[in-house]
């Protein structure tokens, strides 16, 4: 392995585990200072769920884990991560997420993955995949 490479990979595994940390503690500011200026956002659309909508700055973002805490109960809500596979900037997260929304009362659960893409230390690039129909149901009254 070239240094080069094993220096964007650590720049990379930094970036990924400073996310998930923010994430676990609602860090915003945080997620903010992490995310470039414009990101390159993709989660399926999901018109029924309030915390699902396109975004594309930092804080728009950062503002996504708030607004899904709003609206979800937090005792109830979760994710664990399986497996982080990283390759230059690039890193993929899979795992598990589950939830409860607060408004209906229903649950939500599924496996996940995240593809982030992190450039000079910071996440140009975050497309989920997840159970988008487990969410949206539960969503619905």
């Amino acid at each position: 392995m070239t240094t080069a490479k094993t220096t964007a990979e650590d720049a990379t595994r930094a970036a990924v585990q400073a996310f998930l940390q923010c994430r676990l503690t609602g860090d915003t500011e945080g997620l903010t200072a992490l995310f470039t200026d414009e990101v390159d956002w993709l989660l399926a659309e999901n018109p029924g769920v309030p915390w699902i909508r396109p975004r594309s700055t930092a804080a728009e973002c950062a503002a996504q884990a708030a607004e899904l805490a709003a609206h979800t109960v937090p005792e109830k809500a979760g994710a664990t991560v399986d497996t982080i596979l990283v390759e230059g900037a690039d890193a993929v997260i899979f795992g598990h997420l589950w939830g409860t929304v607060r408004a209906t009362g229903k649950s939500f659960e599924g496996p996940f993955t995240l593809r982030l893409t992190v450039e000079n230390g910071r996440i140009s690039r975050h497309h989920l995949y997840e159970n988008s129909r487990s969410i949206a149901d539960a969503c619905t009254p």
